[in-house]
């Protein structure tokens, strides 16, 4: 997993949204995906973008930062407000941290590594993945996962070969977003369009991978190795 945690970011006021990014921006572990200050905007984008945490508002007009996380309960969440009263709530919701306003550098760098941590440990805990696929909603556990390659028929999914030798269409999805939800060691991207389990490797050489999965005639299956895929694969297949 990348040691960045990307984010939204949502505040009705301007300037406080303004400072809220600068801060953000100054954070290592931080990557602004982007920032809102209207909060039905924020619900009708965030089906189309990657991220990892919200860094939300609580007092908006329309709908409140609360009711927000109540909708994207898969995301950590921290609350930023100046209004007191509202933690119990923000409690009650599971979000990672309550950040009073104004808010301090030192104060938000302490809840975004809670979110680091919280996001480290569900991932490790986790044996399996959620997806939408060409038969329905579909739970994988990772250890069935053997190859993943870009589909031939529409680009934007990824065919997914398992253990028992059946396969499923993962709909929509890019490799970065799969791999965010895969254990980071334990899988690797070998070139643009194909994706391997670390355990299928028989013998690699600088350019070729031999997969202990076999074709229908009984041969092993090979597979490119891209130069700009190398360094990561190494990395991975030598640990």
């Amino acid at each position: 997993m990348s040691t960045k945690l990307k984010c939204l970011l949502l505040d009705d006021e301007l300037p406080g949204l303004t400072y809220l990014k600068m801060l953000c921006e100054q954070i290592p572990e931080l990557e602004v995906v982007k920032a809102f200050n209207n909060p039905e905007i924020f619900l009708s984008e965030i089906p189309k973008l990657d991220f990892d945490i919200c860094i939300l508002d609580i007092e908006m007009p329309g709908i409140n930062g609360l009711q927000i996380a109540n909708l994207i309960q898969n995301k950590p969440v921290i609350f930023t407000t100046a209004y007191k009263e509202y933690a119990a709530d923000a409690f009650d919701l599971n979000a990672v941290d309550y950040v009073r306003k104004p808010i301090k550098k030192e104060r938000l760098e302490q809840a975004v590594q809670k979110a680091l941590n919280q996001v480290r440990n569900k991932k490790n805990t986790k044996n399996f993945i959620r997806l939408n696929t060409d038969k329905g909603k579909a739970v994988i556990p990772f250890d069935q996962i053997l190859y993943i390659y870009t589909s031939p028929v529409d680009s934007r999914d990824k065919v997914i070969l398992l253990g028992d030798g059946t396969s499923l269409t993962a709909k929509n999805y890019t490799f970065s977003v799969l791999f965010k939800e895969l254990p980071e060691m334990e899988f690797c991207q070998v070139n643009k369009r194909e994706a391997i389990s670390i355990k299928t490797v028989a013998y690699f050489s600088s350019d070729e991978i031999t997969t202990r999965i076999k074709h229908p005639s009984g041969k092993p299956m090979n597979i490119t190795l891209s130069e700009s895929y190398k360094d990561e694969f190494m990395k991975k297949v030598m640990r």
